[in-house]
């Protein structure tokens, strides 16, 4: 009788290992993204680019039927990632939401994204598409901002990535949504922008990084100089004839090669850098356009824009 129960517990924990074996494949093969996140912070945007990433995607899914949706996508081999909305929408039931996300989070890979912007942003949006806040009509979208924000704060306390739009336009999230859910992802998923600008006008009120360059030869002062900007080759290469100027853009770079990664891990999603000089026309252009290709060598997603530079012709 002793062999018949050892035999019997045997095939027990057998059993319990295969079952746990099971559950960690499944964890491995299936996933679901919730997004969620403020009203005008991008949540449509964001559903359309998984769904183009091969998601199964759903909005505005009750948070009840959460745990059959993710039973669902468990039990059929056609799904294997999914994406869902979840927002102010679900009114009182989102409370019941970090429960059930303890729970999902156990049988399979579950990433939480809260989309967010300034105020001023989400105000200038719904001002573009006129439409309702989903808080009602009968107050402002101001205050309808507010309480959903006060609303949303233990979710996006939960949040394994939590993405500000403000200085987003529609292609530049889908970037980072595509470098960051795209499997074999590269790790410099973070947006940087080298803008040029001049002191005559202030500094850039988003710019996280700022750079004096008034110390370099100002080629306002030569004539032929004057009327062109640091974009022409001649104005170039003046401006990149002095040792400083090379030995600047030489440190400033390995400097910012240097911080990025580190503002990568701290979830940063954009850093604005801004080179400075006192029209905004010459040095700063020329800095700001040699940094933006030495850092794009680096790998990273740089673009380049010149707040107070006319365009040439």
């Amino acid at each position: 009788m002793p062999r018949v129960k050892a035999a019997s517990q045997r095939s027990n924990n057998n059993a319990a290992s295969s079952a746990k074996a099971a559950t960690a494949r499944a964890r491995e093969q299936h996933e679901l993204v919730i997004i969620s996140g403020m009203s005008g912070a991008g949540k449509a945007s964001a559903l359309k680019t998984f769904e183009d990433l091969g998601y199964y995607c759903v909005d505005n899914l009750p948070v009840g039927l959460i745990g059959n949706f993710a039973e669902l996508v468990l039990d059929t081999l056609e799904i294997q990632r999914a994406a869902l909305v979840v927002d102010i929408r679900e009114g009182a039931r989102l409370d019941k939401l970090p429960q059930i996300l303890a729970t999902l989070r156990r049988l399979l890979k579950t990433t939480v994204l809260f989309l967010e912007a300034d105020e001023e942003a989400l105000l200038r949006r719904y001002s573009e598409t006129r439409r309702p806040h989903p808080l009602g009509r009968n107050v402002s979208v101001r205050a309808s901002l507010s309480a959903e924000r006060r609303r949303l704060k233990p979710l996006r306390a939960l949040a394994d990535f939590v993405i500000d739009t403000t200085k987003f336009n529609v292609h530049e999230l889908r970037t980072q949504l595509t470098e960051r859910f795209t499997e074999g992802k590269s790790e410099t998923n973070i947006l940087i922008s080298c803008v040029s600008f001049g002191y005559r006008e202030g500094v850039p009120e988003d710019a996280d990084l700022v750079f004096d360059v008034r110390f370099l030869p100002n080629p306002h002062f030569i004539p032929k100089f004057r009327p062109l900007t640091g974009r022409h080759p001649a104005v170039a290469k003046y401006i990149r004839s002095f040792p400083q100027t090379k030995e600047f853009i030489r440190r400033i770079s390995e400097l910012l090669i240097y911080l990025i990664p580190h503002y990568i891990r701290e979830g940063k999603s954009y850093l604005t850098i801004a080179f400075g000089c006192t029209g905004g026309k010459h040095r700063s252009v020329m800095i700001a356009e040699d940094v933006q290709k030495r850092l794009a060598k680096a790998g990273f997603n740089v673009k380049v824009a010149h707040r107070d530079s006319p365009v040439e012709s």
